[in-house]
């Protein structure tokens, strides 16, 4: 792969990281909840408000690069630690989507959840767009596949059941901070937890080669 070729795929990977980041920001906007992975950040977010949702989901994904690393010790990749830039520019891109969405009036159940079905779409995009571009992988993805590498089960497997761990963290927390409500946590995480995974596998399976054949073109120029 030539240095280009790797420049364009960590542009790729930026780009990835703003539309997924403008999905979180239109599933938040739809106050129905978020996606597994970030609704512990969303609980926090609510809880403590003096933080954005941007900020904390930055504090998140550092918590669990930390766990990658104490997985994984010596078998962590220091190339692995771009991911803590790369949360960092993911939260702020989270938070100038929340800036954007600010200017949707969401006062409808059913605006807000077509807020959330276009969340979904969003961020399955954006995500499709990081495996796409196969340079690094997100601190949320990377735990996952830390622990599934380490106790050798099934990718997929361990995702589930991490999403639907971090949903009982979530809720936990919600009902210790809000006297037993459960906030941040709704309807819109169950339908994202079930259809963003359906929507990434579309956009891969359509992009991959189009994609993948702009990113390896090599300028004759």
């Amino acid at each position: 792969m030539s240095k280009s070729e790797i420049a364009k795929r960590y542009i790729l990977f930026i780009i990835s990281l703003f539309f997924s980041a403008l999905g979180v920001a239109f599933t938040k906007h739809g106050e129905l909840g978020v996606s597994p992975i970030s609704s512990v950040a969303n609980v926090m977010s609510y809880k403590f408000p003096s933080l954005s949702l941007g900020t904390w989901l930055i504090i998140w994904n550092c918590v669990l690069i930390v766990g990658q690393i104490f997985i994984l010790r010596r078998k962590f990749q220091l190339i692995q630690l771009l991911q803590i830039p790369l949360s960092f520019v993911f939260g702020w891109f989270t938070d100038f989507g929340m800036w954007l969405m600010s200017f949707i009036p969401a006062n409808s159940y059913l605006v807000r959840i077509i807020m959330v079905i276009i969340g979904i779409l969003v961020l399955g995009f954006g995500i499709s767009l990081s495996v796409i571009a196969d340079v690094i992988m997100n601190s949320g993805e990377a735990f996952v596949k830390a622990v599934s590498d380490t106790l050798d089960k099934d990718f997929g497997n361990v995702k589930i059941a991490f999403d639907v761990f971090y949903v009982i963290i979530a809720i936990a927390l919600s009902l210790l901070f809000f006297d037993f409500t459960v906030v941040g946590t709704r309807e819109g995480t169950i339908i994202s937890a079930l259809f963003t995974g359906i929507v990434v596998k579309f956009f891969c399976s359509n992009l991959k080669a189009p994609v993948n054949a702009v990113l390896s073109h090599q300028s004759t120029g």
